[in-house]
């Protein structure tokens, strides 16, 4: 049986009614249900997502969206991506719902238990779909791989800076910015 959004919003009642918090996406007709990220990758989407709106928020680019954030896809689809981002030009008002936009940038962060091809397959997805630009964080590799439409992604290393021209002109992205700190056990 194919499930529908509709379905996954019951679902979605009935695990709060019962004080369950859980994030579920409907992709292709089933229900993926995930637990929660390792602190890395938290720590990671809760940066980026910071140093998106650094740049997005006094400009009035856009939205920027945290994991939360549902996305209905043209294909029924319902996803949250990481971190995303949608141009002000295409976001209409803002509702008490998932979006219907497809977004302008979508960030997928590799927790733990992850495995790299999904997110590779999710990013393609969401390419195939609309987003103009996919970002695949892996924490241990150190790596960021940029994912534009019918191009070959590009991989950028701790040393490298990201820049997003066709969305955020001037935004830079430092990758070694995106790395939790290391404290050292004397709290320096």
């Amino acid at each position: 049986m194919s499930l529908t959004i509709e379905h996954l919003k019951n679902l979605q009642s009935k695990l709060q009614n019962d004080s369950n918090d859980y994030q579920i996406e409907l992709r292709e007709g089933n229900l993926i249900v995930m637990g929660p990220s390792d602190i890395v990758s938290s720590y990671i989407g809760a940066q980026l997502s910071f140093l998106l709106n650094l740049w997005v928020n006094p400009r009035r680019l856009g939205l920027v969206f945290d994991s939360s954030g549902g996305f209905i896809l043209p294909n029924a689809d319902l996803t949250a991506p990481d971190v995303s981002y949608v141009s002000r030009s295409r976001m209409p008002r803002t509702v008490r719902y998932f979006s219907e936009v497809v977004p302008d940038l979508v960030v997928e962060i590799k927790s733990q238990s992850d495995r790299l091809t999904k997110l590779r397959e999710k990013i393609l997805m969401f390419l195939e779909q609309g987003v103009k630009v996919g970002i695949l964080i892996d924490p241990d590799e150190l790596t960021v791989t940029l994912y534009r439409p019918n191009q070959t992604p590009i991989v950028f290393t701790d040393t490298e800076t990201l820049t997003l021209p066709e969305l955020l002109p001037g935004w830079e992205l430092q990758i070694s910015d995106l790395w939790p700190p290391v404290f050292e056990e004397n709290g320096d």
